[in-house]
């Protein structure tokens, strides 16, 4: 009996050494738009930065370099999950009786169970290195708060996380999980910032809401930094590790993508595995397709405007070129908590504008429908963020099958859903809702966009 390769797997010595920085394979002409402080409306330089982040860390956010080295330090912490499987869908590609042959690179084997710890050791290695006792955020699902949580806790810094209202309610296990880590957990909209104070009609919180309360935080007091989970240039730049060990192990397996899918909220999960290839597509001009899969409820690339917004919804943060539902649009609530993000990274948003990354959008059954189909066929019950990256893998195996044609195709599986079950129950009693997305509200929120240069 011939048996299949099931995962492929690298050595620890196969770790990366450097983060891949694609802002510097970015065509030159035209130059991709700066974020500008929100006062003077000018490109906004590393003092405008350097209250609520680390001198380390924004040097990386503007790095001219292709290749970052990662500290020592934090090379040997991603020795305790890195490198990370990926696995052939053998079964999945049965169930779905189609040609394609689909790889999953899966994330959810760190300590926190999902990409984000890539990042959130790195950002606490270099605030430790600066100085600085304290570290605050937010966190949607709670995926990036647990990793925060456990980063803050390798290096000897104390942590607090504001968590959207509608995950605080519905996935108290991830709380449990920060609280075990040592950190400390609001219910945002909070009453201990002024940012929460005022959105209190908005009940069921948003990231928006969430990250103008830990930005307040960090900036009222000189020890504390502010750490982001997603959105950033150096936020994706660490998360490039999945899609580098992606490359070798794809090369193990003999075969090329000719499609890369990822879930996509702030960009960091998608941008990790997809960057590096992305990186090789502009050197060689390799035929690889992207395509990035976001929530119908909460469609930022797919419905959103590009322009200059706060990456938060007080308007605290500098303005960000992107696309853009409204900074005080609150998307409804859905079990993706992580998705629900009204901008999106830059670096990201700019290679949708180019037409480099497609984007497509998922009701919530449709997606959590693929999630139990691919855990009925593979073991693993995703989380409710790639079930949308999930959705997008069996459309293309199905376009596959009526085109009779074989294609390969990759995609991030970026965390396990152990704490998402109650979720998986309303879908099963079919009492899961589909949040419709409001034209109207995206509209009103569209009107308050700061005054800025228009983009092209």
């Amino acid at each position: 009996m011939t048996h299949e390769t099931v995962k492929f797997v690298l050595d620890e010595d196969s770790i990366p050494t450097h983060w891949v920085n694609l802002m510097a394979d970015l065509p030159a002409d035209p130059p991709p738009p700066p974020p500008l402080h929100p006062g003077t409306k000018q490109p906004a330089g590393p003092d405008d930065l350097s209250p609520i982040f680390p001198m380390a860390l924004i040097l990386q956010e503007v790095s001219p370099e292709p290749e970052i080295e990662i500290p020592e330090q934090v090379r040997d912490i991603y020795r305790m999950w890195r490198p990370t499987p990926l696995y052939r869908a053998h079964r999945l590609e049965k169930a779905l009786d189609t040609p394609a042959h689909i790889y999953y690179k899966y994330e959810g084997g760190s300590p926190p169970g999902s990409h984000k710890p890539n990042t959130a050791v790195a950002q606490a290695y270099e605030n430790q290195q600066a100085g600085i006792k304290k570290l605050t955020t937010e966190t949607g699902a709670g995926q990036w708060g647990s990793a925060l949580a456990f980063a803050c806790r390798l290096f000897g810094l104390e942590c607090e996380v504001f968590m959207v209202g509608v995950s605080y309610d519905q996935k108290p296990y991830r709380r449990s999980m920060m609280a075990v880590w040592g950190a400390t957990v609001h219910r945002s909209p909070s009453n201990e910032t002024e940012a929460g104070r005022s959105q209190q009609s908005h009940p069921t919180g948003s990231l928006g809401i969430a990250i103008s309360e830990a930005v307040e935080v960090a900036a009222q007091n000189q020890d504390t930094n502010y750490s982001l989970g997603s959105v950033l240039n150096h936020v994706l730049l660490h998360q490039t590790v999945i899609g580098q060990e992606a490359l070798a192990q794809m090369e193990m397996a003999g075969e090329e993508p000719d499609v890369v899918i990822g879930c996509v909220g702030g960009g960091s999960n998608f941008g990790g595995l997809a960057f590096p290839f992305v990186r090789r597509a502009l050197r060689t001009q390799a035929k690889t397709r992207f395509v990035a899969a976001e929530p119908a409820a909460c469609p930022t690339l797919t419905k959103g405007i590009y322009a200059y917004d706060f990456g938060d919804t007080v308007g605290l943060t500098p303005l960000m070129p992107m696309y853009t539902l409204g900074h005080d649009f609150v998307p409804p609530p859905v079990h993706a908590g992580g998705l629900r993000y009204h901008g999106d990274s830059p670096l990201l948003c700019g290679l949708v504008k180019q037409g480099l990354v497609e984007a497509r959008a998922y009701r919530q059954n449709e997606t959590f429908e693929a999630a139990v189909r691919f855990a009925r066929s593979e073991g693993i019950i995703p989380a409710p963020e790639p079930a949308h990256a999930i959705k997008a893998v069996i459309d293309e195996a199905r376009a596959a099958k009526e085109a009779g044609e074989p294609t390969t195709i990759l995609f991030g599986l970026c965390g396990h859903g152990h704490f998402d079950l109650s979720a998986y129950d309303a879908y099963l009693n079919n009492d899961l809702e589909d949040p419709e997305f409001s034209e109207a509200d995206m509209q009103a929120a569209l009107e308050h966009l700061p005054e800025a240069p228009a983009l092209s």
